[in-house]
């Protein structure tokens, strides 16, 4: 790469910098997962939502601002990958998702990370469906949920609740959801690679 395109694209940019950053709230959320309270669990999620979009976020300003460097096409993914990971499994010792579940999802996401650096090292392109979008979506909402987990009072009072809503059920609503969209991208992917590999 030339000086110039160094210089152009610094690995120091704000969608990378972003990117660092939702890294650098995983440990954070862990620590506050660890008790398994309802005001640790409460601001776990609001971090783990500002941390969600700032997946958005870097990408956006990547794209508008003309920012794209191989280090956050490297970077970004991961960062998503190991936010959703920890927040999935600090959440299996307290019950609030199985961790048979949890297993397919997060071996879904190591085998086709594997492929996608099989297929690049090759010099292949392999074009994701928009599955992969709405998996990402659904897993995003669904562990939202269950960070929050207890029962939520909507409108007037606690006493006086207009509407109650148990976080866990939404939770394992969209879980479930996400989990039947995981696998089916993931066999989507897997025989893109098999067709594409076979050529």
């Amino acid at each position: 790469m030339s000086e110039s395109a160094h210089k152009s694209n610094p690995i120091w940019n704000i969608p990378n910098i972003l990117t660092l950053m939702r890294i650098a709230a995983i440990p954070v959320m862990t620590v506050l997962l660890m008790s398994g309270s309802r005001e640790t669990c409460f601001w776990a999620a609001a971090l783990f939502s500002a941390a969600s979009f700032t997946d958005w976020l870097d990408g956006y300003l990547a794209r508008r601002m003309g920012i794209v460097t191989v280090f956050g096409k490297f970077l970004d993914p991961i960062a998503d990958k190991l936010i959703v990971m920890a927040a999935l499994i600090m959440i299996i010792p307290f019950g609030r998702a199985p961790a048979w579940m949890v297993l397919i999802i997060l071996s879904r996401e190591i085998i086709i990370t594997g492929l996608r650096g099989i297929a690049s090292s090759e010099g292949i392109v392999i074009s994701a469906s928009d599955l992969g979008k709405f998996k990402t979506i659904f897993q995003i909402v669904a562990i939202i949920a269950l960070l929050l987990h207890y029962d939520y009072h909507w409108f007037f009072s606690v006493d006086h609740p207009l509407l109650v809503v148990n976080m866990h059920n939404v939770g394992m609503f969209y879980l479930w959801i996400a989990f039947v969209i995981t696998v089916w991208s993931g066999v989507d992917y897997l025989v893109k690679f098999v067709r594409v590999i076979a050529r």
